[in-house]
């Protein structure tokens, strides 16, 4: 059973995602948050599997409750004393965070991803997706809106040059064939078929990708697919 805290401003859209993901044999909603500093204490008491947010908030800055949520250790400091005193007492491993928004913006997504968000989906997405992507989400993949992840090759395509290879931060750490099993992730390859073309097995792979995760301080693929374009492991194609 997959626990969901939903998060959004909007009592009429709160209750229409309850009867949603209530409806599902596999999912439990257990608390509704109308505001951040609530989703960031609820967050800490309910100990949900995934948060699933609106980024509209209205008075908050929303990307900082992602942050709160998903990142509780590293946390910067906020000018809301509501936030600041929600987050007080979290500890443990934070939940999932799936953000959903009414639109298409590239820098929001991007920060909500840089904050800690596992998932990005537009809130026209049908009922049969949004539970998908809980369920993916849960299980510790990522789900970007198709819409989004071409904008964002896009806009890494779009950079004027390569960037040389930085160290530190974690890369350090890797060796040659976490390397290599980093690439081909940032690639866009599966388990399957990084198994395959690099001759391992599927459970190396997976183990060489927890490893990665633990190394760069990422909690999923996504944030690993950033961290080798930002380091300059893999560059973007021409």
């Amino acid at each position: 059973m997959v626990s969901v805290l939903v998060v959004n401003d909007q009592s009429l859209q709160r209750l229409g995602l309850r009867m949603l993901l209530s409806a599902e044999s596999d999912l439990t909603v257990v608390g509704e948050a109308a505001d951040g500093a609530e989703a960031v204490a609820m967050s800490a008491a309910l100990r949900p599997d995934v948060v699933l947010m609106d980024i509209r908030l209205a008075d908050t800055d929303d990307i900082d409750v992602v942050r709160r949520i998903a990142r509780p250790q590293r946390l910067l400091p906020t000018a809301q004393p509501a936030l600041a005193e929600a987050t007080q007492g979290t500890q443990g491993t934070p939940p999932r965070v799936l953000v959903l928004a009414s639109a298409t913006d590239e820098s929001h997504a991007n920060a909500a991803l840089r904050a800690g968000a596992d998932g990005f989906l537009l809130t026209n997405a049908s009922p049969a997706e949004l539970t998908a992507a809980i369920r993916v989400v849960a299980a510790g993949d990522a789900v970007i809106t198709p819409t989004l992840t071409r904008a964002l090759i896009d806009a890494v395509r779009a950079e004027p040059a390569p960037r040389p290879l930085r160290r530190g931060a974690g890369l350090d750490n890797l060796t040659q064939r976490e390397r290599d099993v980093l690439t081909a992730v940032a690639s866009g390859w599966s388990n399957s078929e990084i198994a395959l073309r690099l001759s391992i097995a599927p459970t190396t792979v997976k183990s060489h990708v927890s490893h990665i995760l633990a190394k760069i301080g990422a909690r999923a693929r996504v944030q690993a697919v950033a961290f080798a374009y930002e380091s300059g492991l893999i560059h973007p194609a021409a």
